[in-house]
């Protein structure tokens, strides 16, 4: 009895093998630290991928809005078959995420006033069927992990434009006197004008021109007015008339030879809106010609296209993914023009209001330039003045 008794005694302080329960629980430690720095951190992965692939899709979206069609918001339109198809080509975890037509939704912008904004959902979950599958988790009873992400771009009006024209037509306006609008029309507001009349009455009916910015814009519309087709002409201070363009210096340098570049070649200095424009004083007839022929020569094969995005037109046949005779063309304030021509000023200020896309298809020997109203990018900038109703737009994430 005595010898099993010192037997249990040593038992009972021998810790050899304890060493085996601190393994085994070390083990565990590991295996969930090993959960943690696989699975979360491919999840967190997952997470990010699905928030490119949320981005890509709203983006799309919005430039379909502003170089397709503005209106068209059904399952088969340009924005939501170009968001779906941006969505799904950015993989998640090797998979294109589960985007249908009803994740692309266009939320009403109370700043705009227009459904100007694309929010597009991706998913890659177990109600539609495709989840993360997780690799240390299932060992632990989580076979699987839903993962999913949200994204809205804008196509904003824009208030600031680079690359642009040394001309300037008028933004457009409400013909009262020779109604509907067309671009032979003339601003007028009284009875005579020009620039040594002082005595003009207004007229009992003026033209009616509302500035971006203001409830009920006239101006131009890219999507309205797309594929329009206008013959400017070199104009002169007498007449305010869209189909007449005022050569101006661009960020004031003067001279025919900076003109013409300024026309053959993209200047990168932004144009802002409310910004006045120094007119070019000199003959620009010469100028022009040899600016325009030069910018189309850089793009010869490109060509206007009527029958594209379902009769709105495009440009086809370029050599680039954007023709470089597509240009802006800032627009002056008719009001304030023909308020300094009555008035008897000498240079009526040109004051930017908003811009006009323009394809440049042809330039005669009298510097008569035939072009296409055609959508513009450019970018909005906090504290330049709003640009509600714009022609030009900006495409930014907003959430």
């Amino acid at each position: 009895m005595r010898p099993m008794m010192k037997r249990l005694r040593r038992l009972k302080d021998d810790q050899r093998g304890f060493s085996f329960v601190f393994v085994g629980l070390s083990f565990m430690a590991f295996m969930a630290a090993s959960t943690l720095a696989i699975d979360v951190g491919m999840l967190m992965t997952a997470r990010s991928q699905a928030q490119n692939s949320a981005d890509a899709g709203a983006l799309a979206g919005a430039t379909a809005l502003v170089f397709n069609d503005f209106s068209d918001h059904t399952a088969a339109g340009p924005a939501v078959v170009g968001a779906i198809n941006a969505a799904q080509a950015n993989a998640v975890i090797g998979s294109a995420p589960s985007v249908v037509p009803a994740d692309v939704t266009f939320p009403f912008n109370a700043v705009t006033n227009q459904s100007d904004t694309v929010e597009v959902r991706v998913y890659r979950t177990s109600a539609r069927t495709n989840p993360v599958n997780t690799l240390i988790g299932k060992l632990f009873g989580t076979s699987v992990a839903d993962v999913s992400a949200m994204a809205r771009a804008a196509a904003y009006p824009a208030n600031e434009v680079s690359c642009v024209l040394p001309w300037t037509v008028p933004d457009k306006w409400i013909e009262k006197q020779t109604g509907p609008f067309d671009p032979g029309d003339s601003f007028n507001q009284f009875e005579t004008q020009g620039n040594h009349d002082n005595m003009g009455l207004p007229l009992p009916n003026p033209d009616i021109y509302i500035p971006p910015g203001q409830p009920n814009p006239t101006g131009y519309d890219a999507d309205v007015d797309r594929g329009t087709q206008i013959v400017l002409k070199p104009g002169n201070q007498n007449e305010v008339t869209p189909s007449m363009y005022n050569a101006w210096d661009i960020n004031g340098i003067t001279g025919a030879s900076a003109y013409s570049d300024n026309i053959s070649s993209c200047n990168p200095g932004f144009i802002k809106n409310d910004q006045n424009m120094p007119p070019e004083t000199g003959n620009m007839v010469g100028p022009t010609k040899q600016g325009t022929q030069a910018l189309i020569d850089q793009d010869p094969t490109a060509i206007w296209d009527q029958s594209c995005n379902k009769g709105k037109g495009c440009v086809k046949n370029s050599a680039f993914k954007v023709s470089p005779r597509v240009r802006a063309i800032p627009l002056y304030d008719p009001v304030a023009y023909a308020a300094d021509q009555h008035s008897g000023k000498s240079w009526p200020q040109l004051k930017v209001v908003n811009f006009l896309g323009f394809f440049i298809e042809s330039v005669d020997s009298n510097s008569q330039v035939t072009g296409r109203i055609v959508p513009i990018l450019g970018k909005y900038s906090a504290g330049t003045p709003s640009a509600t109703g714009g022609f030009a737009r900006a495409i930014m994430l907003v959430k």
